[in-house]
């Protein structure tokens, strides 16, 4: 049904997860990470991450429902083969991704950055990134302590750059920010 594919999962990035069925055709119910939501259907192929390994898929047929986005992927025909597809990861390989203007960065290339804040002309190491979340009103990173950081204290830091964020070095894998330590 699904091609097998050897790929390192550094390479691969998750943009979508298949969350249940859609009927007994075979339609699966296709959660979106991308914006706009109808990006993840730009990619080709996708990569299922299964737990018996990633494969490779294709979108056969796509709609809009309601209750969000349906597809059908190519050899998934009955409800059957679909139900064992629920629930995984959907992925692609990064080099897909588009190229972004030079102050614009994809939420993984953030992630694992070392956070740096210049603060009343003290500068302490806060941690590093492990995710970042969208919030409505901005992008919010999760700083988490390690063995370099001032003290053990997860942070929440407002992604709102010039504000917050002065600086994003992705050579030097810092991030510098103007973020008081005490919050």
């Amino acid at each position: 049904m699904f091609t097998p594919v050897e790929a390192k999962k550094s390479n691969l990035i998750t943009v979508g997860r298949i969350t249940g069925v859609f009927g007994i055709k075979g339609w699966v119910k296709l959660k979106s990470f991308t914006d706009p939501q109808d990006n993840v259907l730009e990619y080709s192929p996708l990569l299922l991450k299964t737990k018996h390994g990633v494969k490779e898929c294709e979108i056969a047929e796509y709609q809009f429902r309601p209750q969000g986005l349906v597809v059908r992927l190519k050899g998934v025909d009955d409800r059957n083969a679909a139900e064992a597809l629920a629930p995984v990861d959907v992925a692609i390989d990064k080099s897909l991704l588009p190229e972004l203007d030079d102050d614009d960065f994809y939420w993984h290339q953030l992630e694992g950055l070392r956070v740096v804040t210049i603060y009343e002309g003290n500068t302490q190491d806060l941690g590093v990134v492990s995710k970042v979340m969208a919030t409505g009103a901005n992008d919010v990173l999760e700083v988490k302590p390690d063995a370099q950081s001032i003290d053990d204290r997860d942070r929440l830091v407002p992604y709102v750059l010039d504000l917050y964020v002065k600086k994003v070095d992705l050579s030097a894998e810092c991030i510098t920010v103007d973020w008081d330590p005490e919050f």
